[in-house]
């Protein structure tokens, strides 16, 4: 199956951090990351997309992050 991921997080190093540690697990960069206002929090906020090729068949209950 091939897993899809949308990692997020306010504009800090906890982002780069995030993406680093999905990319050592094998997650692979999905298209061009983003970068918006987040009127909410008055915080800007970073998102990236991560694919990965894993073992078995998707349902819902798979726990993408533990791929």
């Amino acid at each position: 199956m091939k897993a899809y991921r949308l990692l997020t997080e306010e504009d800090t190093s906890a982002f780069c951090h995030k993406v680093t540690e999905a990319l050592n697990k094998g997650w692979v960069l999905h298209g061009s990351p983003s970068y918006a206002f987040d009127a909410s929090t008055g915080k800007m906020r970073c998102a990236q997309a991560v694919t990965k090729e894993a073992e078995g068949d998707y349902s819902p209950e798979v726990k993408l992050g533990a791929l």
